[in-house]
C-alpha cells in the first residue's frame, strides 16, 4: 500500500510512477484525494458534535440540582447523537472506499526503472557462453521421457494438463537440487522454514496479490471454519506475512528466511504450446529467499538476494543473464526486479529461473509490518524483498537439455552429485 501522505503531497509524482507500469491511475489517485479530504472533515466534525455532547451533559446534574428543566438539552443531545449516528454510518462507508482504492493502486515503481513493458527490460550482463552441439540435440520432454525421469501421460491422468510425476532419477535429481539450494541459503545464515500450504485471504492481502488477483489462485471450497482460504502461490505470500502485525526490534533486522514449498498456480494453462512439458505448470517446486530490513539496508539486501541467485545458477554451469525489469514488467507489488534467465536450448530464447524484487515497504504498509527505531524510539515500517532460490520447473528442464551427450545420457553438475551418491551420468 502507498503512503497516504505521498499521495496527499505529491499527486502529479506519484500519478507519473504509477503510469510507468503502464496504466492510467489519475482517476483514483483524484479519488482518494477526494475521500480523504471528507474522510478528515467527517473525523473532525465528529469530534467536535462530541465535545458538545460531552460538555451539554456535564450540565444536566447541575441544572437538576437547581430545580430546573433540562427539556431543551436532551433534545440537543438527541439531535447530536442522531448527527453523530449519521456521520460515523458515513465516515465507514468513506474509509471503506477509500481503502479498496489503495489496496488496489500497485507500488511506485523505483525512479531508476525503464518506462513501460518487458520490451524495454535491460540486460545487465551475461554469464557464460551459450551452449553449442556438435550433434542433434533433443528437447527436455523426450529427454525426460527416455530416461525415464518424467511421467507426463500419468501426470494428466492423475490431475489433467500442466501436472507431471517425477520418476527415478528424476525424483532424485529434483531432490538433490532443492537440498542443494536450501543448503547453501542455510550456510549463508538464513533461517530455513516450513510454512502451512494452505493460507488466510489476509495473506495475499499482505502480499499486493490480493484483491486484484485474487481469482488467480486455487480456493479451498471446504475450509476448517469460514474463513477464505487459498493454496499459495509461492512462499513469498506466507513468508511475507510472518511478521504481520508485529513491531520488531531494530537489532533483530535483517530477518532472513528461505522456504521450499510446492506451488500452485492457476493461470499456468493459459500459455502457448512452445512452453509445453515443466514450463509452466499448476503446481511446482520452489525454494524461496524473503528479507525484513530497516530502509537503509534494503539496497544492500537486493544486492545480495540477486547474488545468490545468480551464484546458484552459475555453480549448476549454466550460461545465464540477469536482466533489470522495466517498470512495466515488475508485479503490482514490487518498486524493482531483476530477473534470472537461463537458456533451455530447444525454445531458441531465455527463461526466467528467478525474480528477486523490492517491495520496499509496500507490503509492510499493507500488514502493519514495523520496527521500532533505537535511536528515536519511534516506529517505522520495515521493508520486505523476496527472491526465487530457486524454482525447479525450469531449471530441471534447462539441466537435462545442457547437460545431455550424443548417446542421450545425462551429465549430473558435479555440485549434485553428492547429493546422488557420487553419480556423474544419467544413463537408461
Amino acid at each position: 500500500m502507498l503512503d497516504i501522505k505521498l499521495i496527499r503531497e505529491t499527486p502529479d509524482y506519484v500519478k507519473a510512477g504509477l503510469l510507468k507500469k503502464g496504466t492510467d491511475y489519475s482517476e483514483s489517485i483524484d479519488r482518494i484525494l477526494e475521500l480523504d479530504i471528507r474522510r478528515r472533515t467527517l473525523i473532525s466534525e465528529t469530534e467536535t458534535d462530541k465535545a458538545e455532547q460531552n460538555k451539554l451533559s456535564k450540565q444536566i446534574p447541575q441544572i437538576k440540582k437547581d430545580g430546573g428543566d433540562a427539556t431543551e438539552i436532551f433534545a440537543q443531545l438527541n439531535t447530536l447523537k442522531e448527527k453523530i449516528k449519521n456521520l460515523g454510518s458515513e465516515l465507514k462507508n468513506v474509509e471503506e472506499e477509500l481503502d479498496d482504492i489503495m489496496l488496489r493502486l500497485p507500488n511506485m515503481p523505483d525512479d531508476d526503472l525503464a518506462n513501460g513493458g518487458k520490451e524495454n527490460n535491460e540486460t545487465l550482463r551475461l554469464h557464460g557462453e551459450p551452449h553449442e552441439f556438435d550433434f542433434e540435440p533433443k528437447n527436455h520432454m523426450d529427454l525426460c521421457t527416455e530416461l525415464n525421469l518424467i511421467d507426463y501421460e500419468r501426470g494428466v491422468k492423475l490431475s489433467g494438463s500442466n501436472f507431471w510425476v517425477y520418476r527415478n532419477m528424476g525424483s532424485r535429481l529434483e531432490w538433490a537440487l532443492l537440498n542443494y539450494f536450501i543448503d547453501t541459503h542455510i550456510a549463508d545464515g538464513y533461517e530455513l522454514l516450513f510454512v502451512p500450504y494452505m493460507l488466510q485471504y489476509q495473506c495475499g492481502l499482505t502480499a499486493g496479490q490480493f484483491p486484484k488477483f485474487a481469482d488467480e489462485v486455487f480456493k479451498i471450497e471446504n475450509p476448517p471454519d469460514e474463513r477464505l482460504r487459498y493454496l499459495l502461490p509461492t512462499a513469498e505470500a506466507a513468508l511475507c506475512s510472518l511478521h504481520r502485525d508485529e513491531i520488531l526490534t531494530e537489532a533483530e533486522l535483517p530477518k532472513k528466511y528461505v522456504s521450499f514449498t510446492q506451488c500452485f498456480r492457476r493461470e499456468a494453462g493459459t500459455y502457448g504450446s512452445d512452453e509445453r512439458g515443466m514450463i509452466r505448470g499448476h503446481q511446482f517446486n520452489k525454494v524461496e529467499m524473503v528479507q525484513y530490513t530497516t530502509p537503509e539496508g534494503s539496497a544492500e539486501a537486493f544486492d545480495e538476494l540477486v547474488g545468490k541467485a545468480e551464484a546458484l545458477v552459475a555453480n549448476l554451469g549454466f550460461h545465464f543473464r540477469t536482466v533489470k525489469l522495466a517498470a512495466g514488467d515488475c508485479s503490482d507489488a514490487m518498486a524493482r526486479t531483476f530477473d534470472i534467465e537461463i537458456q533451455i536450448p530447444s525454445m531458441q530464447g531465455y527463461k526466467e529461473v528467478s525474480s528477486v524484487s523490492n517491495s520496499r515497504c509496500y507490503q509492510s504498509r499493507r500488514g502493519a509490518m514495523r520496527f521500532k527505531r533505537e535511536s528515536t524510539g519511534k516506529t517505522e515500517f520495515m521493508h520486505t524483498l523476496n527472491g526465487s532460490g530457486l524454482a525447479t520447473s525450469r531449471i530441471l528442464p534447462a539441466l537435462v537439455e545442457q547437460n545431455q551427450q550424443k548417446d542421450g545420457s545425462i551429465v549430473v553438475p558435479e555440485v549434485l552429485r553428492k547429493y546422488l551418491g557420487g553419480v556423474e551420468v544419467i544413463t537408461n
